[in-house]
């Protein structure tokens, strides 16, 4: 990026920011005021995603609206998350809500604690609580189009009706345990990180742990202390590099929090940093070509025969699965009393694992780092649109969503964190305020128009994602590697295959013709180019 390019891109984040907190949001907050009717919102998921966009409601003077969550407390992935070392691998200024800086960080990646207690804050400091429905469960949803209104069932029998919907379930919460032969003989304590059973004592156990992805990479430093030997299954290596972590002094603390500007600096420092990574993740990256090098340099003096080649150095580009962070993973990984097992796994026996080279190893404890089911998005809940098609008949071939926000045959629903909307160079919580201010512009069509319905356009959606796909390939995701970026057909459905500030930019209003309200379509933009924003940020 030029700095003419810097230089204009900053001009338009401060000009639209503003005219978007003062144009057409502005309106739906006065027309609210005044007495328009307000749509009846359901907000599924009160994680990061969920809360912002409660938070986001709010501001535009919606208050008919309700979260509901399974779980008996806020939070999502950063409740449900409580392994040995949980902690987030974005910087915190940056992994926070813009409109909710926290001055008082304890390091520069807070922990699984700390970023769950700066949720419930926002919740108590935004005044959320009144509209939260904790411990209800949804497990399907069906458009009335008579009624023109959604029907949510929950688990324990109860309908609820809402006039939009959106779902903030996250892409990581359906903990994903591969089908073992043996699993369930298995007579000692075995669990998902995800769901870490802390009643467990580790202290002079062998444990096993499956996977060795990002939370292994936490937690396993940590086990390792506890245990008398672990063994690490691991399929294929990652790319790690050193995380970058520091504590904050109270003196930072105090500055932060005193400051005008407060956190604002360390944020955009760290964003602009880290938008410069998406280059390492094009195909053909000079910068990726250079990360491999570097690593396979360092790996190189640890080769040995305890450690072999498979176990350290990755065969795939680099960024192809995502880059992990740690500070003790390898010195971890050369331990004597931690084994590094790259024979796949056959077998699970009452006390013990068998690979498929014949070796049967002893294991008291089975803990599975083995991820989520990523693809699945709002599964398992069933969700049936117009005419009865459902978004199982709609995602057959690959989940798609026009800027992963919305669902042709799927009125007044919106997602939150929905397909090719995660990130591997930045902070997703960008992304979702991004989601949430494009879901109220589209609100504020329905209000300010007298609409009820809001509904992409299915050309424009596919007109989209096929644009999308084409640059989703000249990544390295579209490399040969397994993860979890791609469904089983191989199709690369989570992650946004350009800058973050392309999305940005594509939120900031909702492109004439891209919606239909009422059925009926808006005067549309050029057809032929479904990436071009209208030239106004609001309409």
């Amino acid at each position: 990026m030029t700095a003419a390019t810097a230089a204009e891109t900053a001009r338009r984040v401060a000009g639209f920011a503003g005219q978007a907190r003062h144009g057409r949001q502005r309106e739906l907050r006065e027309a609210l005021a005044a007495g328009a009717p307000s749509p009846r919102v359901l907000v599924i998921g009160a994680g990061f995603g969920g809360i912002g966009m409660a938070v986001r409601l709010r501001r535009a003077g919606l208050e008919t609206f309700t979260i509901v969550d399974k779980a008996d407390g806020v939070g999502g992935v950063w409740r449900n998350n409580t392994y040995p070392g949980a902690a987030c691998d974005v910087p915190s200024h940056l992994y926070s809500f813009s409109f909710a800086p926290n001055p008082s960080w304890s390091t520069r990646f807070a922990p699984q604690a700390e970023i769950l207690a700066y949720l419930e804050r926002c919740v108590d400091d935004f005044g959320l609580r009144p509209h939260l429905r904790l411990g209800v469960e949804v497990s399907a949803a069906e458009w009335d189009d008579d009624a023109s209104v959604w029907r949510v069932q929950t688990a324990d029998g109860e309908e609820l009706e809402a006039d939009v919907v959106i779902t903030g379930l996250g892409q990581l919460n359906r903990p994903s345990i591969p089908d073992l032969d043996g699993l369930d003989e298995f007579t000692g304590p075995t669990f998902h990180s995800a769901r870490w059973r802390h009643d467990v004592d580790l202290v002079g156990r062998r444990v096993a742990v499956v996977g060795s992805g990002a939370s292994a990479l936490q937690f396993l430093p940590l086990v390792a202390d506890q245990a008398s030997h672990v063994d690490l299954y691991q399929r294929s290596p990652n790319y790690v590099i050193p995380k970058r972590d520091h504590a904050y002094t109270p003196a930072r603390q105090q500055r932060y929090a005193r400051s005008p500007l407060g956190t604002r600096p360390p944020r955009w420092r760290t964003y602009w940093s880290f938008e410069a990574r998406f280059l390492t993740f094009r195909q053909g990256s000079w910068m990726g070509a250079l990360l491999e090098k570097a690593v396979a340099r360092g790996l190189e003096p640890m080769v040995g025969p305890e450690l072999p080649r498979p176990a350290l150095v990755p065969d795939y580009p680099v960024g192809c699965k995502r880059i992990l962070q740690s500070n003790d993973w390898y010195s971890t990984l050369q331990r004597s009393d931690v084994d590094v097992v790259t024979n796949p796994i056959v077998g699970i026996e009452p006390d013990g694992v068998r690979t498929a080279d014949g070796a049967r190893r002893p294991c008291e404890v089975l803990v599975f780092a083995t991820g989520f089911a990523a693809t699945e998005f709002l599964a398992p809940l069933q969700i049936t649109g117009r005419q009865g098609v459902t978004l199982d008949d709609h995602w057959a071939s690959g989940a798609e969503a026009y800027l992963g926000v919305a669902t042709a045959s799927l009125p007044n629903l919106f997602l939150l964190y929905g397909p090719n909307t995660n990130l591997g160079h930045n902070s997703i919580v960008f992304m979702l305020e991004a989601q949430a201010h494009y879901i109220i512009e589209v609100l504020a069509d329905l209000v300010l128009g007298g609409r009820r319905t809001a509904e992409v356009d299915p050309q424009v959606e596919a007109r989209f994602n096929d644009r999308l796909q084409r640059d989703a390939q000249r990544t390295v995701w579209a490399a040969d590697c397994e993860s979890w970026y791609k469904d089983a057909n191989g199709r690369i459905t989570n992650n946004w295959p350009r800058p973050t500030l392309d999305y940005w930019w594509r939120t900031r209003s909702v492109r004439p013709g891209d919606f239909r309200y009422d059925g009926v379509a808006d005067p549309p933009a050029d057809p032929a180019e479904p990436w071009r924003r209208s030239a106004s940020p609001s309409r």
